[in-house]
Formats: C-alpha cells, structure tokens, sequence
C-alpha cells in the first residue's frame, strides 16, 4: 500500500470521491435533459394539426345514390350512401374476378378479402362506403359514378373502379383505400 491510499481504496470499496463523481455525473445528465426538452416538446404537432387526424362528417343529407368528398389529413375522402342496386352489382362480383382480391380496409386484419361487405361500413350498413380518393396507380382523383363499372373513374391513365371502390380495369394495382372509420351516431362518421 502505498503513503497516499487508505484501506478502502485499495480493497475496491467506495469511496466518498467516487459518491461525489457519481452524484455530479447524474446531475449534470439531468440538467441536460431539463435543457433538452424545450426543444424536444417543439416537435410535437400543435392542436390545429391532431385536430385534423380526425374529422368527423355529417352524413344526415345525404340520401341513397349521393356522394360527399371531404378533406381528410390532405387527401379528399368520398363518402358514399349507395343504393340498393349498387350493393346488389357489387354483392354479385366473385373476388376471383377481381384484380385485388384484398380488401385494403384500415378497420379490418391486412388479409381481409375485398367482399363487399368488407369494403363498406360493415353489417346493417353495407350502403355506405368511405374511401380515400386517390387513383392507386398515380395519386389522380377519380371521377364519381363514371366508369365501365359504374364506380369511379380515373381519366388521366384509365383505371375503373366498381360500385365498392375495387379496382377492375386499368392499370391501377389496388383498390381505393378505406381509412379507418366509425358511425358514432346514425348521421355521424368519425375518419381516423
């Protein structure tokens, strides 16, 4: 042992210099984060934009064979009360006809098949359907009740969508995407 080192230096035991190093070590990291985190906190989103990752939309005017778009997160939305008739044209498509068989609706499991059921707003309300209207082939926004499928239309390269917003012809690779979505009153719809 040398002059200068005591008994508890030698056998590895702490010491009141290794307290202090520690305590001011976790001071100055506290510190840091206290100083840290003004900048931190201004990367949030403010209130005008989290109040646009949800809208809610009024469908009490619309009456069956209608259609509203909306803005949603920068994206029109189509909001759709289909009639009779359409349901019927689309209940009586086999999805092996289809040229994607995948649903592509955000309220159900990635694999769902694109029944019509699965693509409108679920049981007792297979008339509505709510899709987010951008072509899947370029980002275009279809035309409404056009098309060889009496759906939607894109006129810049083509794509035709059906009465459920699947895609059947064209060079479109997906079906038009449902957001996710909820009936929180019989005339309200929450997107997102």
């Amino acid at each position: 042992m040398s002059e200068h080192e005591t008994s508890s230096e030698s056998l590895g035991e702490p010491t009141r210099r290794d307290f202090l190093y520690l305590a001011t070590g976790m001071a100055g990291v506290v510190g840091a984060a206290a100083a840290a985190w003004p900048f931190i906190d201004q990367m949030r989103p403010d209130a005008s934009t989290l109040a646009l990752a949800s809208i809610e939309v009024d469908v009490s005017s619309l009456e069956p064979g209608m259609s509203l778009t909306v803005k949603w997160r920068g994206k029109p939305v189509f909001v759709r009360n289909r009639t009779d008739k359409e349901v019927e044209e689309a209940n009586a498509v086999a999805l092996a006809d289809l040229k994607d068989p995948i649903a592509r609706n955000a309220n159900l499991p990635a694999d769902a098949g694109a029944t019509d059921i699965d693509r409108s707003a679920g049981e007792g309300k297979e008339n509505w359907i709510v899709m987010i209207g951008s072509c899947t082939h370029l980002g275009c926004v279809p035309l409404g009740q056009a098309g060889d499928f009496g759906g939607w239309f894109c006129p810049c390269h083509g794509s035709h969508y059906d009465t459920a917003g699947r895609i059947r012809k064209g060079p479109a690779p997906e079906n038009l995407a449902v957001p996710t979505f909820a009936f929180v009153s019989d005339n309200v719809i929450k997107i997102g």
